[in-house]
């Protein structure tokens, strides 16, 4: 088999899709973090956009996550995704729909103030409303297959054990327990590094965002001395 290399950043949510999945088709693969603060010339080669992952396969480079983890389905089993075209189709389209929660997740941590962070936060939970409304009875979003939908929220869900969900899954019980099996899953485990939350948080505490005087406050209601909040920086992980 050609030898894979895995080009990532710590905190990605994307990057964790390509990992969820090469974990659950127990491939071998060798994995890179850059600091996508300070590109290095010879991963803007690899990476068009300059995003990660960038999945090496030989001399191959593939970037973007949902090409990565087709290209893994198509060339690595189990298959993941179902035989049926309408079906794999659908789950396709739940993926793109994974990839907007992420983007409003995005919005979230961006907001400025409380007003912004309310308005993000509820147009989060009409996205999970619609999520509830299409899941059947689990654990996985197809029934017993485990699948590319749940290697894309995987890593959405995860931002909530750090990020006070404040009411998002409240009176939503499918979407409550998938989220749960999602936590359980190893392959999701491990799809990150030990310390993540500790990463994600003082990510965002640096942001200077509402959320993170929100983060500040729920741990010790009150700004900790020591941390100080700055202006709102304009970058996504």
């Amino acid at each position: 088999m050609t030898a894979l290399t895995l080009i990532s950043h710590a905190l990605c949510p994307y990057v964790q899709r390509a990992a969820i999945v090469l974990k659950e088709k127990s491939v071998a693969f060798e994995r890179l973090d850059v600091d996508l603060a300070n590109k290095p010339d010879w991963f803007l080669h690899l990476s068009p956009l300059g995003k990660t992952p960038v999945l090496c396969v030989g001399r191959e480079a593939l970037f973007e996550s949902a090409v990565i983890c087709e290209y893994l389905d198509e060339t690595r089993p189990p298959r993941l995704h179902p035989q049926d075209p309408l079906a794999r189709a659908r789950e396709r389209a739940w993926m793109e729909f994974g990839s907007a929660v992420l983007s409003g997740i995005a919005v979230l941590y961006s907001a400025a103030d409380d007003a912004s962070l309310e308005r993000a936060y509820a147009a989060l939970r009409l996205r999970f409303e619609q999520v509830e409304a299409v899941l059947g009875d689990g654990p996985w979003f197809a029934g017993r297959r485990f699948g590319l939908v749940d290697a894309v929220f995987g890593p959405v869900f995860r931002y909530f054990a750090v990020i006070p969900p404040e009411g998002l899954f409240d009176g939503l019980p499918r979407v409550q327990a998938w989220r749960e099996a999602l936590a359980g899953r190893p392959s999701v485990r491990e799809a990150v590094a030990p310390g993540y939350a500790q990463r994600l948080r003082d990510f965002l505490l640096e942001r200077g965002c509402a959320l993170a005087r929100r983060l500040c406050t729920d741990a010790t209601n009150s700004i900790p001395k020591e941390i100080t909040i700055r202006p709102n920086i304009q970058k996504k992980i």
